[in-house]
């Protein structure tokens, strides 16, 4: 097992700290800073929940809960996933080694991740072998962890917290990875994106079912939309913490679509 800085280059490592919120350094910030792995405990997940209220100026455990898993989601697979598909590398992403780091841009909330470890990893035989390995890492190993743990605490449905997760896999993998990409990463980001999507096995998520595959319904286009888009399943709560009490997400299932 290799250090960080024995196999990522400079330039790789400052990607994933500028433009998928890698962390190097603890934030100074402690109140809204947490390990991840003490979202496991009850106690301390919901003082935590309760003082990301004030975050998202709300009373709803459930929303805040949400926006919260959006957060949390993005963090531990943005640089996770583009390290494995475009650099061929992995990190440990475990929620014990995790560690959500607080930043304010201006009015904006922007935490980051910080592993506490920085051991990193490549294919050494089997590259597929290889990606089932990192893909639990992220998968199975946190995210089921914390969302399990947040669900009991903030009586929030899983599938809400898991659709938060799958948006942001889809987003990523259509719309950011291939920027800038060589035609050799390109090729290797869609085979990741394909196996993910409809031939992982359901353990590599710690769950019954593929998450990325259930959330997966063919875009559409709306009145609402500019583009084709997937219309979720579930609410996210969003409309609870937006200005405007009407403002749903384009894709909501509480909005009655008129589809073009």
């Amino acid at each position: 097992m290799e250090t960080i800085n024995d196999l990522f280059l400079p330039e790789e490592l400052n990607v994933l700290m500028d433009d998928y919120r890698l962390a190097i350094e603890p934030s100074e910030d402690r109140t809204y800073s947490i390990a991840a792995v003490d979202l496991l405990d009850p106690d301390q997940c919901l003082a935590y929940i309760e003082r990301l209220k004030d975050i998202y100026e709300t009373d709803s455990q459930m929303a805040t809960a949400s926006m919260f898993a959006k957060r949390y989601s993005y963090l531990t697979i943005a640089s996770g996933l583009y390290a494995m598909s475009l650099f061929n590398k992995g990190l440990d992403y475990s929620i014990e080694n995790c560690h959500l780091e607080s930043i304010r841009q201006g009015a904006a909330w922007l935490p980051k991740v910080r592993l506490a470890q920085w051991e990193a990893h490549t294919p050494e035989r089997c590259r597929n072998e290889w990606r089932d390995r990192v893909i639990k890492n992220i998968f199975a190993d946190n995210l089921a962890k914390a969302w399990r743990a947040l669900a009991k605490t903030a009586k929030i449905s899983p599938a809400i917290l898991w659709e938060n997760t799958a948006i942001y896999v889809y987003y990523l993998y259509e719309n950011r990875l291939e920027q800038g990409a060589t035609p050799k990463q390109i090729a290797r980001i869609r085979d990741d994106y394909e196996y993910l999507l409809n031939e992982a096995p359901a353990h590599l998520f710690g769950e019954s079912n593929n998450p990325l595959t259930r959330f997966n319904t063919p875009k559409r286009l709306t009145a609402a939309s500019e583009e084709p888009v997937r219309l979720r399943k579930t609410c996210c709560f969003y409309y609870v913490v937006a200005d405007d009490p009407e403002d749903y997400c384009h894709s909501c299932p509480k909005i009655k679509h008129q589809f073009v």
